[in-house]
């Protein structure tokens, strides 16, 4: 028997998606680099129809031609190692498919290595953990486009289907551009986890609210534009208790973990030069998280306690929140939106920002209700710089963000930290001045090196000789 595709790495994601594909009436075939994994998956991917491979030659003997053979493991030297016993096996117009969370620049040097042998290579983006694998994911591929054709019909059929029925799936582009896209897909999603936690903080510090008072609210923001699966789980997260009737929230230690793909957006942000301000603070949040003890020791040295807002202004206060959530969210996928704007047009990929947003509506982290509204703006100007120049986000922004000013107002004179709030503030505020401060930065620079400067009144290079 030939299959039509491969799955390498017996992890959860591996194990799910090829559960996946073969519920979606595709042959799948597996392999794992090691034994006692393809032992203890054998038997629950047999009950799906699922084989797994005895060794890695008979595996991709098995594989219809051209093959095409999904990598998932880990990302970086793991997925080097898997490459260069693989690729000897291969013939030319073989594909490759590495769906781990891998740095762009890693899948543009192996696309230039194995294209030099024959052998295609997609770098996709997978989004929607486990979960996602087994029952739909959004996935980015980017590659070869006539690679990305030999597998469309497996990639449509598994991926996550939005309300219209469409497929989150789309051809991202060549070489690294899946991998970047997802890679800024994580870098909004560190944003919007960070706004979401502030502004459960802001209501459990500044309004002192339950847990159960909280759940309600944001079950409430989700029946609205703020409407999201981080949201859903939010209130999820809020409501559940343990056998001991203690919420498991509150038991939590508040440390964040990551994984790096918001720093490399960051890293990227600064390469191009494109303000990324919101993911950023985003990032050193955890950082600072990380930094218990420390945090603690300074705790104790500046005797730190927030204030209580009036409980007579709750529900005003509330409404306020849920628009600088809204208008803070939106700031971040700008800032995410214009990276890939640069990134297309530097790495001439010729990205579809519209397309884009489209397949984030489901299986993934970020999917949300406003995602159309982003795809309406780049259908009506594919070649806007900016979200905030578009007229639905012109429209909320206007209205708004006097609701955002007002919680950073409250948070600081309360000394409530919220550092995703001020940063969406400090970029808007920024992006609407026609000058901003940066004259002096140039005149401190001709000043003392020497860097020159422009003027607004003359074209030309200009220095003043200050002293």
């Amino acid at each position: 028997m030939l299959y039509d595709i491969g799955v390498v790495g017996l992890g959860v994601m591996g194990t799910n998606i090829s559960k996946n594909m073969a519920r979606n009436e595709f042959d799948v075939t597996t392999f794992d680099f090691y034994e006692d994994v393809r032992k203890n998956r054998t038997l629950e991917l047999k009950e799906e129809g699922v084989s797994v491979s005895s060794s890695l030659e008979s595996f991709v003997k098995s594989l219809k031609k051209p093959r095409n053979i999904l990598l998932l493991v880990k990302a970086g030297e793991v997925t080097d190692n898997t490459i260069s016993q693989i690729a000897p096996l291969l013939e030319e117009g073989d594909t490759l498919i590495d769906g781990g969370n891998e740095q762009y620049e890693n899948t543009q040097r192996r696309n230039g290595q194995l294209t030099a042998m024959g052998i295609n290579f997609i770098g996709m983006g997978v989004s929607g953990g486990e979960e996602g694998a087994l029952n739909g994911p959004s996935l980015m591929p980017g590659g070869q486009k006539s690679a990305y054709d030999n597998v469309k019909d497996i990639l449509e059929k598994i991926s996550a289907k939005a309300d219209d029925g469409k497929p989150c799936v789309t051809y991202i582009g060549n070489n690294g551009s899946g991998h970047y896209v997802k890679m800024i897909h994580n870098g909004i999603e560190y944003a919007d986890m960070e706004l979401i936690a502030e502004s459960y903080y802001f209501m459990k510090h500044g309004l002192r609210m339950s847990n159960k008072e909280m759940s309600e609210v944001f079950d409430e923001w989700n029946q609205g534009d703020l409407n999201s699966y981080l949201i859903e789980i939010t209130a999820r997260i809020l409501e559940f208790k343990n056998e001991d009737g203690e919420y498991i929230i509150d038991l939590i230690l508040d440390k964040a973990g990551q994984k790096g793909t918001g720093k490399w957006t960051g890293i990227e942000g600064l390469k191009l030069g494109i303000p990324l301000s919101i993911i950023t603070d985003s990032v050193f949040s955890r950082c600072l998280s990380s930094l218990i003890d420390e945090r603690a020791q300074i705790n104790q040295a500046y005797d730190a306690e927030m204030g209580a807002l009036p409980q007579e202004d709750k529900n005003e206060i509330l409404e306020d929140l849920k628009n600088a959530l809204y208008i803070s969210k939106l700031m971040s996928y700008s800032q995410g939106f214009r990276l890939l704007k640069e990134a297309s047009d530097i790495y001439e990929w010729n990205l579809q920002l519209g397309e884009i947003s489209m397949i984030w509506r489901a299986g993934c982290i970020i999917r949300a209700h406003f995602l159309e509204e982003i795809n309406r703006a780049y259908e009506k100007d594919p070649k806007l710089d900016n979200l905030l120049l578009d007229d639905y986000f012109k429209s909320v922004v206007k209205e708004a963000h006097p609701s955002l000013r007002s919680i950073a107002i409250k948070a600081i004179e309360n000394e409530i930290p919220v550092p995703g709030f001020l940063s969406a503030l400090s970029y808007f505020d920024s992006m609407k001045q026609k000058r901003v401060s940066s004259n002096m930065i140039q005149a401190q620079r001709d000043y003392f090196g020497a860097h020159t400067y422009e003027r607004i009144d003359q074209p030309g290079v200009f220095h003043t000789d200050w002293q």
